[in-house]
Order: C-alpha cells, then sequence, then structure tokens
C-alpha cells in the first residue's frame, strides 16, 4: 500500500468512502477544505465512531462521552480501524480505537458507555429549545461536504458567516453517507457534525485561524432526525492555543455538548 494514493474509481458515488476488506478507501469528496492532500478530520472521528457502534454497543448501554483526538494530518490514503474494549464493567464500558494510515496511526478516540436506568427525581436548568428557523424554513444550504446554514441573531439564515464576533450557530446535515451502502446512525452522525464545533466556537473577525486537535462529545442521548444545531457556548484563547464550547440540538431541544481544542494555523490552504 505504501506510496499509492487509491481511491475509488467510480466518482460518482456519493459516499465518504468505500469499505475494501479491512480499508476504507477514501472518494475525492473525502479532502480537507485546510489541503487537497489531507483527508477530512471530521471523518476520522466518524469512522472511529462506527467501528465503536459496530462492534461495542449494547441495546441497555448509552453513548455518553466520545473523544477523539486529530494529532496527525492524513494523507489521502486508504484506512484502517482497530478498536480495544478496555474495561466492560456493570455500569461502564470503555474502548479505544485508532486509525491507521500508510505513515502509521493518525488519530484515536476514546468511548465511555454508561448502562441506563431510571431516571431520578427533581430537576436542573438547561438549554432551553432552540429559538431558530428549523431549516425547512430557511433557504437553500450552503457548505462542500455538507450542508449548513448559519443562523443570525433574530433566529433566521444569516449570510456567510465564516468571519465576525458574534456568537455562531448552525444547522448541519450530512450530504453523503459516510461508507458506501450504509446509512448514517445517529451516532456516527454526531460525531462527524462535532468536529463543526471548531468553526462554531473559534471563528473570528480574523476568519478560520484555528485548526482543531481534538473535539470531545458528552451525550444525554442520541439525536433526532439528519438536521443537527450547534450553538456556541464559549471561546478563550492565548498564544495560539483555543478553548472551545458548543452545545448540540435537535428539532426537539438540547442533547450533548461538544468541547474543543485547537491550535492557530497560519498555513494558507
Amino acid at each position: 500500500m505504501s506510496g499509492v494514493v487509491r481511491v475509488a474509481e467510480d466518482q460518482s458515488v456519493e459516499a465518504f468512502f468505500t469499505e475494501v476488506g479491512d480499508e476504507f478507501v477514501p472518494h475525492p469528496h473525502a479532502r480537507s477544505p485546510w489541503s487537497s492532500r489531507m483527508l477530512h478530520g471530521r471523518l476520522l472521528g466518524g469512522l472511529m465512531a462506527r467501528a465503536v457502534e459496530r462492534e461495542h454497543a449494547g441495546e441497555d448501554l448509552g453513548f455518553a462521552r466520545f473523544t477523539v483526538d486529530l494529532y496527525r494530518n492524513s494523507p489521502f490514503v486508504p484506512l484502517r480501524i482497530t478498536t480495544r474494549r478496555v474495561r466492560d464493567g456493570r455500569r461502564v464500558r470503555a474502548v479505544d480505537v485508532e486509525v491507521t494510515a500508510e505513515i502509521g496511526p493518525v488519530a484515536r478516540a476514546s468511548a465511555l458507555l454508561l448502562r441506563r436506568s431510571a431516571q431520578p427525581a427533581g430537576a436542573a436548568w438547561t438549554a432551553p429549545v432552540w429559538d431558530v428557523d428549523p431549516p425547512e424554513l430557511l433557504g437553500e444550504p450552503t457548505g462542500n461536504g455538507f450542508d449548513h446554514w448559519w443562523i443570525d441573531e433574530d433566529g433566521r439564515q444569516a449570510t456567510h458567516r465564516w468571519t465576525g464576533t458574534r456568537r455562531n450557530r448552525l444547522w448541519m446535515r450530512e450530504r453523503h453517507p459516510l461508507i458506501q451502502g450504509e446509512s448514517v446512525s445517529p451516532f456516527v452522525r454526531t460525531a462527524l457534525a462535532a468536529d463543526m464545533a471548531s468553526p462554531v466556537a473559534h471563528f473570528g473577525s480574523g476568519g478560520p485561524a484555528f485548526i482543531n486537535a481534538d473535539y470531545s462529545v458528552n451525550l444525554a442521548r442520541l439525536p433526532l432526525g439528519e438536521v443537527i444545531g450547534i450553538e456556541s457556548a464559549g471561546h478563550l484563547s492565548e498564544g495560539g492555543i483555543a478553548a472551545g464550547h458548543c452545545t448540540l440540538y435537535d428539532a426537539s431541544g438540547p442533547f450533548g455538548h461538544c468541547a474543543v481544542s485547537a491550535i492557530h494555523n497560519p498555513v494558507p490552504r
């Protein structure tokens, strides 16, 4: 495999990858917006979430946390995914995942699954149902690889919002399956969307100045439907290092949070 860039022959295929044996062969639209020689980092998270779900999910287990470390840019080559169950207790299941390319490991993830039980009595503050128009009431989406709608302060569709100092929020919807011949599950959909927490939290008046090195999702439940909302809940940065936090929504309300670490990336696209 070394030195060979292998993409799917049929470039009309809509999925990001085709599964060939134990490898995932990328299609052209799986390229990163940062460089045409790289795979998009969010797809690595999606592949690892898929592996966890296929190999370690249980009917009475909920996906409570999924953390992705994007510690090396993946070249545009086939990938392999391995998983390891590191703990399988009465209430907790912990899983490690790794993505390997021809240059070696390029990303890892850890997943924490918790056993469901009765909901306790009482209540606590939570973010309200989103006060924004749903996608069906907005205009045409934008985006490359997925659809997205930026949302303005009045809850309606905003104009181009890759720069600015206002709180960022958007709806997003996958345009392509992750794997040829498979639908995208709610958990994988969340892992793919969560990578967008970095631009939502970190894009400011200087535009896309930070590239994320990780993201970590904490979930109370899985999303309903195909559209996921992301709203910045905070951005901090100093010395070229940024910490961000977002709330995740579906049409019925918030379902989780995403924290993301990023580093200043002065390299032009």
